[in-house]
């Protein structure tokens, strides 16, 4: 999925110029803000279905549960969508700032992306059932289907109908419906039958076993909304819509780190909550340790591989030589805080899986006490190269300063083999390693070349970042002997 976005959205901003393609980074942004309503419902839902699974709560318990957070999903869809569309006019006429597009086209959009918001935020309720009950095989393939529909497909219908922000969001909406439909199919096909003659309704009483973990994860999703936003906010009222566009490539390709490791955050949460729901606590401590090294070669080497080579990765991906000079540092900088926040999001998991988000709830609060002011002086003195550094600089602080108190109440005696085994050794050659390449080499062979050199150079980096993860070589002797078996016999 993070492919297939990155690899079109040099079409999108041919197609549509690069005010339109801001329209969709605003998007995007309102798509997160619309996350402060979400109340923690959606991670509740993966944490009861995953509790679920591991036998702690009955089919009738778990099967109101879910009825009772769909009323929940569906009106506060309903109430947020309707705001957001009285609300395009003003935001159109008074926030953006457009040269080439009219109030009337954006106005338009942001009326058809209040549908599409509320839409796919209620997607979540059912992707959280999918996810809880760790059908991630059928969720990857769906997902993959629906973002080449989202991505691929819609250049072609831009082609045919126009290439107007308003047709690009008609397009997506549609592909909501879509997406909306198979994950409520699906996932009603995974909740327990209760029988024939069993009617579920909704009661109060269904939440209010869940209701103090659901509101802990509420305040710090919005805490983490704004944190992750306030800079795009920000901007989205001070840049003209081209820049914010351009501001918008950056966090979107920078975001591919994070990306990559979603797949295992979502495997990992409803894992590790059923290993301790199991009162396995030291396969579950095994298991996000593992984790930790895989995210650290993969997060690792993207993050270095970006950091060393954006201008040249911008410019073989675009082939726009002013895109990458415009682009290319900002990315490098903001690149450093979405590597550093891919590991630093594992204490978290940590906690979701124990239940208890005191700690959690603590640091998003001083997280965000630290960063928006100080990325709201960034911004206005220094524009987004000072929204690019505080990214980086707060998620650093984080990184050194907040996670060794998580680790120290919830796995006593983890902190310095996390640290300097499952992250340190790993990382730090492929430092050591870009630093080096970087040094001796000068991309000067054509788009085709350049790419081929940059693609050995990833490969490269990743394959530093194998051979010093312990768990990356120990299972990659056993493949070797069952290699070497096979040949002997």
């Amino acid at each position: 999925m993070a492919l297939v976005g990155l690899a079109f959205i040099p079409w999108y901003i041919r197609i549509m110029g690069p005010e339109a393609y801001g329209l969709v980074g605003f998007f995007a942004m309102l798509q997160a803000v619309f996350m402060m309503l979400d109340m923690g419902l959606s991670p509740t839902i993966v944490r009861e279905t995953a509790r679920f699974q591991g036998g702690t709560s009955t089919a009738n318990d778990y099967r109101s549960l879910v009825r009772a957070l769909e009323s929940i999903f569906f009106g506060v869809a309903l109430l947020g969508g309707i705001a957001l569309f009285f609300a395009s006019e003003s935001i159109a006429t008074y926030w953006l700032q457009s040269e080439s597009l009219s109030s009337e086209s954006i106005s338009l959009s942001l009326e058809i992306i209040s549908v599409l918001v509320a839409l796919r935020w209620v997607c979540g309720l059912y992707r959280g059932v999918i996810s809880g009950s760790q059908k991630l095989v059928w969720l990857g393939a769906f997902n993959s289907i629906i973002a080449s529909l989202r991505f691929v497909v819609v250049i072609p219908w831009l082609i045919y109908a126009g290439a107007t922000p308003e047709y690009f969001f008609a397009f997506q909406l549609g592909v909501a419906i879509i997406e909306f439909s198979g994950l409520m199919i699906y996932a009603y096909l995974l909740l327990p039958y209760l029988g024939p003659n069993i009617t579920i309704i909704w009661e109060w009483s269904a939440l209010k076993p869940v209701l103090k973990f659901a509101l802990t994860i509420a305040f710090t999703t919005t805490v983490w909304v704004m944190v992750t936003q306030v800079d795009k906010l920000i901007l989205s009222g001070l840049l003209p819509l081209s820049e914010y566009g351009y501001y918008s490539l950056v966090v979107l390709f920078a975001a591919g780190v994070t990306l990559l490791c979603s797949p295992i955050s979502a495997a990992l949460i409803p894992y590790m909550t059923k290993l301790e729901a199991e009162n396995k606590h030291t396969e579950m401590i095994d298991v996000y340790r593992l984790a930790t090294q895989f995210i650290s070669v993969l997060a690792g080497s993207a993050t270095v591989f970006i950091f060393f080579f954006s201008i040249d990765i911008v410019e073989v991906w675009s082939s726009d030589t002013v895109m990458a000079e415009k682009v290319g540092p900002l990315l490098a900088i903001y690149v450093i805080g979405n590597g550093l926040l891919a590991v630093a999001a594992f204490p978290s998991y940590l906690q979701f899986a124990k239940g208890d988000l005191h700690l959690h709830l603590l640091g998003n609060i001083i997280f965000v006490v630290l960063f928006i002011p100080s990325v709201y002086w960034a911004t206005v003195t220094y524009g987004a190269i000072g929204a690019a550094f505080s990214w980086a600089s707060i998620n650093c602080l984080s990184f050194v300063a907040w996670l060794p108190l998580v680790h120290k109440k919830f796995a006593p005696g983890l902190n310095l083999k996390w640290y300097c085994i499952d992250i340190g050794i790993i990382v730090a050659p492929m430092i050591l390693m870009g630093i080096f390449i970087r040094n001796i080499t000068e991309l000067s062979g054509g788009r085709a070349g350049n790419f081929a050199a940059l693609l050995l150079i990833a490969v490269c980096l990743f394959l530093t970042g194998c051979s010093a993860s312990s768990v990356a070589r120990k299972n990659a002797l056993i493949h070797l002997s069952r290699i070497v078996g096979t040949y002997r016999l």
